[in-house]
């Protein structure tokens, strides 16, 4: 089953943040609760966990900026 990565809300006010780097390659190998991506906000910068294991399809290409809830990629 394919798990969605949606771009986290990380702040009350957050309503997009950048996409800075993803630091497991497309078609590598995502483990649960370890870092996934890396994101930027208007106030820090932060790595979130995958939440699933598995396959990593990317989607979405770092250096943009999308809104909360965007499908980043897919853990299949």
């Amino acid at each position: 089953m394919a798990t969605e990565i949606l771009l986290p809300k990380l702040g009350f006010s957050m309503s997009e943040g950048q996409l800075s780097e993803w630091l497991v390659p497309d078609g590598g190998q995502a483990v649960e609760g370890e870092p996934l991506f890396s994101l930027e906000s208007d106030k820090s910068t932060n790595e979130v966990e995958a939440p699933a294991s598995g396959t990593l399809r990317i989607i979405m290409q770092p250096g943009e900026t999308y809104d909360v809830g965007t499908v980043l990629g897919i853990i299949e």
